[in-house]
């Protein structure tokens, strides 16, 4: 019978260099966690391998210019995971950058998720949690980090308003009527400064797909100061927005 030492060996010859991995991707049972770590620290003491956070582990690869370690996004991966299934995504001014919002890349990277708070402190990555106002999935998770961007439109830094509506409405042309739909829907749940934005740029736009969802769900008293005006969007009133 092979010891667990010796299939873990055979599990990591197999694995490509540069991809993280954790006991899960070992196939190994939580009893045997003890015994694994035992053998895990002695293929690190050899450099077979190298930690990058507790319980997360590398097969170095070396190049021309010295020891390639995993990508963001392979080292991102098993926390935006849960089995197979997405349950987190990136937000926050990482994601804003991405979608052209503003040129600052911050030091920490914001993950939200429904149920998980979400940390990581690797020599390379850093992330702390945020809460999503849905539950994620692989379906809504683009649409969620662009609702985010609605709700933090004030707090981006260096952010052009003006240029932030235009990617808004550039993105929502993207979008076919059900993702649309969705989007609305999403919006529900959010504060009703991001209802009242989302409607008034959809109005501006020309889109009805359930417009006056958002409307009635905003109280008709209420106003939202958030430095836009008629001149760039011209709907901004009917939404109590300024």
């Amino acid at each position: 019978m092979m010891t667990i030492s010796k299939q873990i060996s055979q599990q990591i010859n197999q694995f490509p260099e540069d991809i993280l991995f954790g006991y899960k991707e070992l196939n190994i049972n939580q009893q045997d966690y003890t015994t694994a770590a035992k053998a895990l620290e002695r293929l690190l003491k050899k450099g077979v391998i190298k930690k990058i956070s507790k319980g997360k582990f590398f097969k170095p690869k070396m190049t021309i210019f010295g020891e390639k370690k995993p990508s963001e996004e392979q080292i991102l991966k098993p926390y935006l995971y849960n089995e197979g299934k997405r349950v987190a995504y990136i937000t926050g001014t990482y994601f804003y950058n991405q979608l052209g919002l503003t040129t600052q890349i911050p030091s920490t990277i914001r993950i939200a998720s429904r149920d998980k708070s979400i940390t990581i402190k690797t020599l390379s990555v850093k992330a702390s949690p945020a809460k999503s106002y849905v539950d994620v999935t692989e379906e809504n998770y683009q649409i969620l980090g662009f609702l985010d961007a609605i709700k933090d439109l004030k707090q981006i830094p260096d952010i052009d308003v003006t240029l932030a509506l235009t990617v808004f409405q550039t993105r929502i042309k993207q979008l076919n009527e059900k993702q649309t739909q969705g989007m609305v829907e999403y919006a529900l749940a959010y504060p009703s400064r991001v209802r009242a934005l989302l409607g008034a740029i959809l109005e501006a736009m020309c889109i009805k797909t359930n417009i006056e969802i958002l409307r009635k769900s905003l109280n008709p008293l209420s106003s939202y100061k958030l430095g836009i005006s008629t001149n760039i969007l011209p709907t901004a009133p009917n939404w109590n927005i300024q």
